[in-house]
């Protein structure tokens, strides 16, 4: 499908399925177990409507808002995510790209497949860091000190990953990272010819950052060997202590948790589940917002991540009490779909729905969305 003819991301999202090998794919697509957690976040949308106001006289909605004190030009930033060579060869070189194109922050995965320094260089818009704590806790130290350097200005820790989570699709398609090719790869690969031509010609995809990751490993397994699941509150002291700048904690669906999180010192919470990705049957971060918002302070900003495909989304979202929402589907579909161009497309058709969407509204500029423009649909 021609990147032209994807009119909204679910359409890129077939142009993804379409281009790329089917374990990359389903990398992208899929959830833990039963994937219920992975449907819920979209659907949870559903339990609110838009009330919009009439006669408004907005006909160019300001949609810029401000995150932990910069200035961005829509209420939405990228999601970090890992690996993104996978999906196309350029890598995270497109979301960070297409994050400057739309004026706002990109956030780099700590297993990134482009190195800190790299994407540190590429654009001028702000860039946070994604991290995960290692059980090598200079290795977290060395970490901040290559964020730092190259100036991202948050960490943006995430502490929904223990362990990884069920995700049935990847040990079926036998996924890897880098790849690792047998009969299943090469017939799966017969169908995603271009995908083929960019792996094969491209160098071998790794963890960037990482000087130890280059064979091929299951993300499972990478974790439970690399990943420090006793982390906990006590810890976090010493963590932000290290960084000593702006931070936000990601995978908060708790509301006790996140007054624990202000608390400790965290500037931001990102109320995300992982993307439907690690425990099934846990919440959607749109139906967490509510409780969390009521316990925290207006000082603590709220990001809701996951879910989102449509301006709408945005809108209820930050009519809510969210200050900005987050998202990685949306860009890694259009990655995988038509590269750096794709990623692009995608966050275009997300900040010009926020626009359309906030005219119809009858709202001038983020700040005047509140919660008179929302409502709880009633269950009979």
């Amino acid at each position: 499908m021609n990147l032209k003819n994807c009119i909204n991301i679910e359409d890129l999202r077939e142009a993804a399925k379409s281009r790329a090998h089917k374990m990359v794919f389903d990398y992208i697509d899929g959830g833990a177990d039963d994937e219920k957690t992975l449907l819920k976040n979209k659907s949870a949308f559903d339990n609110y409507e838009l009330f919009y106001k009439v006669l408004s006289g907005v006909d160019s909605p300001d949609t810029s808002t401000t995150l932990l004190g910069e200035k961005i030009d829509v209420p939405f930033i990228l999601s970090p995510s890992a690996g993104n060579r996978l999906f196309h060869t350029v890598g995270e070189v497109g979301p960070a790209i297409a994050a400057e194109k739309v004026g706002t922050i990109y956030s780099l995965a700590t297993l990134s497949s482009v190195s800190i320094e790299e994407i540190g260089a590429l654009t001028k818009t702000p860039k946070w860091f994604q991290l995960y704590i290692w059980k090598d806790r200079g290795l977290v130290r060395e970490m901040l000190e290559r964020a730092k350097a190259a100036g991202f200005t948050a960490l943006f820790l995430t502490v929904d990953l223990p362990i990884a989570g069920n995700r049935e699709r990847d040990p079926r398609n036998g996924f890897t990272i880098p790849p690792k090719i047998g009969p299943k790869q090469i017939w799966e690969g017969i169908k995603a010819p271009r995908w083929v031509k960019d792996y094969l010609l491209s160098p071998q995809i790794t963890y960037a950052n990482l000087n130890n990751a280059t064979s091929a490993i299951s993300l499972n397994n990478f974790i439970k060997d690399q990943m420090d699941a006793s982390f906990n509150w006590a810890d976090v002291e010493w963590l932000l202590g290290e960084w000593n700048g702006p931070s936000i904690l990601k995978g908060v669906v708790r509301a006790d948790d996140a007054l624990q999180a202000e608390k400790v010192g965290f500037n931001a919470i990102s109320i995300s589940n992982h993307g439907g990705r690690q425990l099934d049957t846990s919440p959607a971060p749109i139906a967490c917002l509510p409780a969390i918002k009521n316990v925290v302070s207006d000082k603590t900003e709220l990001i809701v991540d996951g879910g989102i495909r449509r301006g709408t989304d945005v809108l209820k979202a930050l009519a809510m009490g969210a200050n900005a929402v987050s998202f990685a589907r949306p860009y890694l579909y259009g990655l995988a779909a038509g590269g750096k161009e794709g990623a692009i497309h995608a966050v275009e058709l997300i900040r010009d729905s926020i626009v359309r969407d906030m005219i119809l509204l009858g709202a001038q500029s983020v700040n005047d969305i509140d919660e008179s423009f929302v409502k709880t649909i009633s269950k009979v």
